[in-house]
């Protein structure tokens, strides 16, 4: 019962944040996602078994790291909907013939939904989608293979140098914000 509570005020403020924030999610989207929870049912004790699908922990960091990882929030969420989308019942003759079904409801209201995050996805996670398409292909490399352990050995000076001095840039940069904070400091 405790569970169920903190988790309401939980949401209760993240809604009301979100709110704050201009960001909102629209009334007819709101709507269509509580119909379709009438559908996807489950017991409160599976909702808040606290494992999360997307966490909330995963969002920290700086901007960039988070429009990253949201990023592929979405993404999972378009696949998630593709496969829920791909499980539903095709409609036979005699359902398409009887009028409205609540199967093609349920597949209208999917769709809906798929739309939207394609939509926010596309609109303001380009750049985001375009590096982790260049990660995604990172998991096909064939570790197995003798050719692609000797080039992968031969590129490594070049990675291993190109990383190491993003790092110190980082590194760096941060110095020099420490430093210009001091000296602020310093003058007041």
């Amino acid at each position: 019962m405790v569970g169920v509570l903190s988790a309401a005020v939980c949401l209760s403020l993240w809604l009301s944040v979100c709110q704050v924030g201009g960001s909102y999610i629209p009334q007819e989207m709101n709507k269509t996602i509580q119909n379709l929870l009438q559908h996807y049912k489950i017991t409160n004790k599976e909702k808040f078994n606290g494992k999360p699908v997307f966490t909330m922990k995963s969002l920290t960091g700086k901007r960039e790291m988070k429009m990253m990882v949201m990023s592929g929030i979405l993404d999972s969420y378009e696949k998630l909907i593709g496969h829920m989308l791909k499980q539903l019942p095709t409609p036979s003759p005699q359902m398409t013939a009887g009028g409205s079904e609540a199967g093609g409801d349920i597949k209208t209201s999917l769709n809906y939904i798929l739309n939207k995050i394609q939509l926010l996805k596309d609109n303001n996670y380009q750049e985001q989608n375009k590096v982790l398409l260049q990660l995604h292909a990172f998991k096909h490399i064939q570790m197995d293979n003798f050719v692609v352990q000797s080039k992968a050995l031969w590129e490594l000076p070049l990675m291993y140098e190109e990383a190491s001095s993003l790092s110190n840039d980082a590194t760096k940069r941060r110095r020099r914000r420490r430093q210009a904070k001091a000296k602020s400091h310093l003058r007041i």
